[in-house]
C-alpha cells in the first residue's frame, strides 16, 4: 500500500455510513461515484477489513463500519470544537460555553453564575438550552454540550459531577383548594386527587425517586397528566386539573396561582448536580467551576 490515510477519506466514509447510498453520497460530497468507491476501497486496505456490505441493491455497515462511524462522529465533532474555539479566541474571546438546564436550575444558581461569568469574561460566548435530564445526559457524552444541571441519582462513565442544591419536595394545590393553608401535610389526605407528575423523559431516576414518595405513604397515584415543563404543571394545577410533587426551589420565580405546601417530614430528597464531560478540554471549564465553588462558599457563609 502506497499511499496513506487523509481526513478525507473519513469525511467520505462519514457520508456513505449516514447515506447508506453511494450515488446519494457522491453527490453530497460533490465527486464522482467510482471516486467516491475507490476512496472507499483505500480506507477497508488500510484497516485490513470491510466496512460496508454491498449488494446491488443495499448498502450497510459491518461491524467494523458501525465503530469505525462512532469514532469518525466523534472526531469531526472535536474538530468542529477545536474551529469554534479558535475563531472565539481570534476575536478576543477566552471560549464559548454550551450550557444545558432544567428549570429549578433557573431558580437555584444559574442567573448568578451567567452574571458572574460576564463580569469576569465580558466576551465569553454563552449558549443555553433548558432540555431534559436524560437529553444533557446523552448531548454531554458525545461533547455537545459543555455543562448541564440535572437531577439524577447516578453519575454515567466519562461524565463528573458537582452538587449544587438538595431539595427537599413541595406539594402544589391550587389556591382554592380546601387543604391549601395547611401548616401540616398528609399526603393521604390526597390519595384520591388526580396528581400532575414530571414525566420519565425529565429524568427516570427522579420519576422514581417521586413514585417511592407515594410507596412509602401506602397508595398508587392516578397520574392524569406528565410533561417536563414547570410552569406547564403549576398553570395545570391552577386550573384545578390535578396536584403536582415537586422540588421546593421551584416555588422561586414563578408567579403562578398556586400555593406550595411543604413536605420536609419525607425522607426523600433530590439533588440539583452540575455535570461535564471529563475529556473536554474546553478552556472555560475551570473557569465556570471556580465561578460555581465561589458561589457555594459565599452562599454557605450566609
Amino acid at each position: 500500500m502506497n499511499y496513506q490515510i487523509e481526513l478525507r477519506h473519513l469525511q467520505y466514509f462519514k457520508v456513505l455510513a449516514e447515506e447508506l447510498h453511494f450515488r446519494r453520497a457522491a453527490e453530497r460530497l460533490y465527486i464522482a461515484q467510482p471516486g467516491l468507491s475507490r476512496q472507499i476501497k483505500q480506507l477497508e486496505e488500510y484497516y485490513q477489513t470491510p466496512l460496508f456490505i454491498r449488494d446491488k441493491r443495499n448498502v450497510a455497515l459491518t461491524a467494523a463500519g458501525a465503530y469505525l462511524k462512532t469514532e469518525v462522529d466523534l472526531l469531526f465533532n472535536q474538530m468542529g470544537i477545536i474551529k469554534t474555539q479558535i475563531e472565539k479566541i481570534a476575536e478576543g474571546k477566552l471560549t464559548s460555553l454550551k450550557l444545558g438546564f432544567i428549570g429549578s436550575a433557573v431558580q437555584a444558581i444559574l442567573p448568578q453564575l451567567l452574571v458572574e461569568l460576564k463580569q469576569q469574561q465580558p466576551l465569553i460566548d454563552i449558549t443555553l438550552n433548558e432540555l431534559t435530564n436524560e437529553a444533557q445526559l446523552d448531548m454531554l457524552l458525545r461533547n455537545e454540550l459543555d455543562f448541564g444541571f440535572v437531577r439524577i441519582k447516578d453519575t454515567p462513565k466519562g461524565l463528573r459531577a458537582l452538587p449544587i442544591l438538595t431539595d427537599h419536595f413541595a406539594l402544589v394545590v391550587p389556591k382554592t383548594h380546601p387543604l391549601a393553608k395547611s401548616k401540616k401535610v398528609n399526603l393521604q389526605d390526597f390519595k384520591d386527587e388526580s396528581f400532575i407528575l414530571f414525566s420519565k423523559e425529565y429524568s427516570n431516576s427522579y420519576y422514581e425517586l417521586v413514585m417511592s414518595i407515594f410507596q412509602d405513604q401506602g397508595f398508587q397515584p392516578h397520574v392524569a397528566l406528565k410533561t417536563v415543563n414547570a410552569l406547564s404543571i403549576f398553570n395545570l394545577v391552577s386550573q384545578g386539573l390535578g396536584v403536582a410533587i415537586v422540588p421546593s426551589s421551584l416555588k422561586k420565580g414563578y408567579h403562578t396561582h398556586v400555593d406550595f405546601l411543604e413536605l420536609q417530614h419525607i425522607p426523600q430528597r433530590t439533588t440539583l448536580s452540575l455535570l461535564w464531560n471529563e475529556n473536554s478540554r474546553n478552556p472555560g471549564i475551570d473557569l465556570l467551576l471556580n465561578i460555581v465553588k465561589n458561589i457555594e462558599r459565599r452562599n454557605l457563609k450566609k
